[in-house]
């Protein structure tokens, strides 16, 4: 009677248990349901500010109750496709896509929007689709900046606007590169003293191939280039590496710009071998990029600064700040507002 009355207990207790972790695990289960599923997807983590942009937009979008899938492209058109369809198959409400092709991407847009899924695009705009939102820095302004801070150096280092100019463009097509460029552009065209001797674009946004560029454009010209403009930081890093091999990696003889502030490219504006890099703040970007998306997927209405034609529609669009980086305001901006130490940007 005992040892029934013992077994009766145990077995009232277990499904008690049973009954008890049932409750518990359902309404973890029944909370996580409820989350908004949404796709991120970068066409790459080649540079080192992606690290930055997918870390900061993970914490923010989950800090609103979102589940975060993500992904990135290696550059690769078919692979971004395929890893977009994936984020459909798993029941994404919103992707935030940055385009590996901004020219071909308008059609994962409209497949997506087909099933109901609302697409933002992310730091660089696509054209001809369908897109719901887009979150990016000004980046024709970007290219100005860089433009205005040559004519600056030139004025200071030789009297006068004057020079022999290359523009290391990234992936060919790429509406970034594009804008970029066109506002690099319009100050050369400004100044009659500057002469555009090489205008080349490279796939894949490739250092290796921006080295090779500058080493062709060098020789071509017998080391005489006043001033290489380039899209993004690693392409400038390539530069930086033709003009060490031929020792003028320096400001004082030829000015060099880039744009995305990684380490290595502050280190060289630090040590002079890098003229100026334009820092695009990562967390207002990918902070403002989830919440467009939470919202979107709660059907809630986005604040856009304004409308932008894409050449299919007018897309709501949030612009994020730029700024631009010299060895004069290292410490004013980029240390002190904690990107980096100041052991990391000087190495001591």
């Amino acid at each position: 009677m005992k040892r029934e009355k013992l077994s009766s207990t145990v077995l009232s207790g277990l499904v008690a248990l049973f009954v008890f972790t049932s409750f518990i695990l359902g309404g973890a289960m029944s909370a996580e349901a409820k989350k908004v599923k949404v796709g991120f997807i970068l066409k790459t983590m080649q540079e080192e500010r992606y690290q930055r942009d997918k870390a900061i937009f993970i914490k923010k979008a989950e800090s609103l109750g979102a589940k975060v899938y993500f992904d990135s492209a290696n550059n690769d058109e078919q692979m971004q496709l395929a890893k977009f369809e994936n984020m459909l198959a798993k029941g994404c409400k919103v992707i935030v896509m940055q385009p590996v092709n901004t020219g071909t991407a308008g059609n994962m847009v409209k497949m997506a929007n087909e099933e109901g899924v609302k697409v933002v695009g992310y730091d660089s705009m696509l054209v001809n689709g369908p897109l719901d939102a887009m979150v990016m820095q000004d980046s024709w302004a970007v290219g100005k900046l860089q433009g205005e801070a040559m004519v600056k150096w030139m004025k200071s280092k030789k009297g006068k606007i004057e020079g022999k100019v290359a523009l290391i463009m990234g992936q060919p097509g790429d509406s970034n590169a594009i804008a970029m460029s066109s506002g690099a552009l319009e100050i050369v065209e400004k100044n009659p003293g500057l002469e555009m001797v090489a205008k080349q674009a490279h796939e894949g946004w490739s250092s290796e191939k921006a080295m090779a560029t500058a080493e062709n454009v060098l020789t071509k010209h017998a080391n005489g280039i006043d001033a290489f403009i380039c899209n993004n930081s690693g392409m400038a890093r390539g530069v930086v590496a033709a003009l060490d091999a031929q020792g003028i990696a320096d400001t004082e003889k030829v000015f060099v710009a880039g744009s995305d502030a990684d380490l290595v490219n502050l280190q060289y504006v630090s040590q002079g071998k890098q003229s100026v890099e334009v820092w695009k703040k990562i967390a207002p970007l990918a902070e403002t990029a989830a919440e467009v998306a939470v919202q979107l997927a709660k059907g809630e209405k986005i604040n856009a600064d304004k409308m932008i034609n894409n050449g299919f529609v007018d897309v709501p669009t949030i612009v994020t700040p730029i700024f631009l980086i010299t060895k004069d305001n290292l410490e004013s901006t980029i240390i002190a507002e904690g990107l980096y130490t100041k052991e990391q940007v000087y190495g001591k």
